[in-house]
């Protein structure tokens, strides 16, 4: 016993030793490590720390935040365009990736909340190319809603006992469900769809625009992004730094969303009764174009055109092909085809005007002192010109010995032909150009068209005649409408415009926009003659169609034939105000190729904005100046109370069953000049060039206002 003792005491003794050393040889190693990572730390510490801190911050990344593009307002604050938060899912593959547990359940929550194909999620979690990335996006543009659901069935809830109410398994679902989260962006919207879609136009994705106000002043429009910026600061503490997004600047525009609506209405009400016609390669008319504006500041108050598109759908042209003509389309006849639909034939298209520009052939002819108003003119059905003979609209009976009023209000090409001698070419082409025909008005919208005038050299005799009742020139609805506005307010000339003011994004007015005077056209005096004129065609000429009864009001018709001669396509139109000593609304109705018969007749443009007018008036707080017994009565397929042959009768320039005949038909009539002037006048202009300069549009700095 004691010699077994003595044995385990010597080796514990031995193993003592043993210990002790490997003690020491362990204390040095770890003396040596010590000192080793002391020499590393001071001579590259800092390189390995921010080697370490940059992989960590990869997530951390300075991240855009979107600026809210600026809004479309009609003049009394309606919404016309405005953009609304939406968000982009992404996935962070790294995370998900980073726990097994969390694949399957994060693809399952995707897929049941959000729509997200899970094969769709797998790829992207398994791929080389993406697995490791913290940035994919899943999905964009999904509503504040989606998201809301999508987090509210995948987060723990904040309240104690509705997390308590969860069950073990719905706990690890939620717990499990990573590396999603969402991207704040906006979504441009129109809550109006349709309406006045040929003015404001749409965006493309990113912001841009080409189309309407959103196209010209898109710039205006766009705003600058924010950004967050995610760091490490020097304790190795995450910070960040936000810069704030400057929100886009707002239009308010002259638009009214009322009167928009009464224009849209009575052209869809147009086409729509007209579409069984005999032409069937378009409903009503190939082309109807509307324009209501303040004569008094240039102000466009409603704008519009035939078959209008959705604005949130701009490429859906399921309304206007069937399915097979779609298959059937290339992408170039796609691209044309929706660039006709997209185009505002109300400043974009030219076209012969007719008889709407006799008011400003006479205020040329009296303000340059070719004519007096005591002047008179005989018809005698029509008049030999050069090598042709041009008729006058009721040949072959004359509308005999006539003032210059009664010229209007028969819409005599007889005695306009006279008035044009008398000015001589050098005169009425001087004329055309103050009242800026063949270049563009300046309006602030993309694509204006510019029209097509004789030259000194190319207008001859008959040239001379037929410009004077406005054939063999071309121009465009904005165009006539500024004219005859400086024709009637008292001889000013208005550069017409779609914006009023531009708000910045605290509401604050940074610019006003009022009525722009380019120049002063003709004087008082003949401004107030041409409105006598055109009240008189209303009151017992060519324009009685679009009496609104108790109103006074001026106008004036037009039919114009159109290429080539001899084809029995008319282009017809009215251009009215009121009242008629101080004008609050002008009115311009374009009606081409009416689906009728005999397509010949203004009645189709008067029966539109009678309509429109009549509603309008007392809108605008424009009240009855004249008594009267008689009652309104609307064209029968817009009220069905009249019918179409009771709404004219049988006065001088009016043919049978109400059909108004104030044109020519005449296959000698020369045609409008051909050159590459209209090719350049569709080109793009923008709120940079702010439109055109007066150099380019014409103006005399003489005429000028000061």
């Amino acid at each position: 016993m004691n010699k077994q003792e003595s044995k385990k005491r010597k080796m514990t003794g031995t193993m003592k030793k043993k210990l002790a050393g490997l003690f020491v040889l362990i204390l040095l190693a770890f003396v040596f490590l010590v000192i080793g990572i002391t020499i590393i730390n001071a001579k590259s510490g800092d390189k390995y720390t921010k080697q370490v801190l940059a992989q960590s911050q990869q997530q951390y990344d300075s991240t855009t935040i979107p600026y809210k593009r600026g809004d479309i307002l009609d003049r009394s604050g309606n919404i016309l365009a405005t953009s609304i938060k939406v968000y982009n899912v992404i996935l962070d593959c790294q995370v998900v990736n980073s726990n097994e547990n969390y694949k399957e359940p994060t693809k399952k929550a995707l897929s049941e909340y959000l729509g997200i194909d899970e094969d769709t999620v797998e790829d992207l979690l398994t791929s080389a190319e993406t697995k490791e990335s913290p940035y994919q996006i899943l999905k964009k543009q999904i509503s504040m809603d989606e998201k809301k659901n999508f987090e509210k069935m995948t987060e723990i809830p904040a309240d104690k006992k509705e997390a308590e109410a969860l069950s073990e398994e719905e706990t690890v679902r939620r717990n499990n469900t990573q590396g999603v989260w969402f991207e704040e962006d906006y979504k441009r919207t129109y809550p109006l769809n349709e309406l006045a879609c040929d003015v404001i136009g749409f965006t493309y994705s990113g912001n841009t625009a080409d189309w309407g106000l959103e196209g010209y002043y898109n710039s205006t429009l766009n705003g600058t992004d924010g950004r967050k910026i995610g760091y490490f600061n020097d304790d190795a503490s995450l910070e960040q730094n936000i810069i704030d997004p400057v929100n886009g600047n707002s239009l308010v525009t002259t638009l009214d969303v009322n009167i928009q609506s009464v224009v849209d209405k009575y052209i869809e009400a147009f086409m729509e009764n007209l579409k069984d016609g005999p032409n069937t390669d378009y409903r009503g008319a190939k082309n109807i174009g509307v324009i209501v504006a303040n004569p008094q500041n240039g102000e466009i108050l409603a704008m519009g055109s035939n078959d209008p598109y959705d604005l949130n759908e701009p490429r859906d042209l399921t309304s206007r092909y069937s399915d097979s003509e779609l298959k059937a389309m290339n992408d170039e006849q796609t691209k044309e085809a929706l660039y006709k639909m997209w185009r505002n034939y109300c400043i974009t298209d030219a076209y012969e005007p007719g008889s709407v520009v006799k008011p400003i052939t006479v205020a040329s002819a009296l303000e340059s002192g070719s004519i007096t108003e005591e002047d008179t003119f005989v018809c005698d059905g029509g008049e030999q010109v050069a090598d042709r003979y041009i008729n006058c609209a009721v040949y072959p009976d004359s509308h005999g010995t006539e003032t210059v009023g009664e010229a209007i209000q028969n819409s005599c090409n007889d005695a306009l032909m006279a008035i044009g001698r008398k000015m001589g070419k050098e005169t009425l082409l001087s004329y055309q150009d103050k009242f800026n025909f063949g270049t563009r008005t300046g309006i602030d919208l993309p694509g204006e068209g510019t029209g097509i005038l004789f030259s000194l050299d190319n207008m001859f005799d008959t040239e001379l005649a037929t410009t004077t009742f406005g054939q063999g020139f071309t121009c465009t609805m904005i165009q006539e409408v500024a004219a005859i506005s400086a024709c009637i307010n008292g001889g000013t000339y208005y550069q017409p415009h779609l914006v009023k003011e531009i708000k910045d994004q605290d509401n604050n007015t940074i610019k006003s926009i009022s009525g722009n005077v380019l120049k002063e056209v003709i004087s008082q005096e003949v401004s107030a003659d041409i409105r006598k004129y055109m009240g008189m065609s209303v009151e017992s000429g060519t324009s009685q169609t679009a009496k609104i009864p108790g109103y006074s009001m001026g106008g004036k018709t037009g039919t114009a034939e159109k290429v080539p001669r001899g084809n029995h396509k008319y282009l017809v139109s009215f251009v009215g105000f009121a009242p008629l000593d101080n004008p609050e609304v002008v009115i311009y109705v374009v009606v081409d190729e009416p689906n009728v018969e005999e397509q010949a007749s203004s009645t189709y443009a008067q029966y539109i904005a009678q309509a429109i007018l009549s509603e309008i008036f007392p809108y605008l707080n424009i009240y009855p100046d004249q008594e009267t017994d008689q009652k309104l009565q609307l064209w029968d397929e817009f009220t069905g109370t009249t019918r179409m042959d009771e709404s004219v009768n049988g006065e001088d320039g009016n043919g049978p069953s109400g059909v108004v005949i104030d044109g020519t038909e005449n296959p000698d009539m020369p045609e409008p000049p051909q050159d590459d002037s209209e090719e350049e006048g569709i080109d793009s202009n923008n709120a940079e060039s702010d439109g055109i300069t007066n150099e380019d549009a014409g103006f005399d700095e003489d005429d000028m206002e000061e």
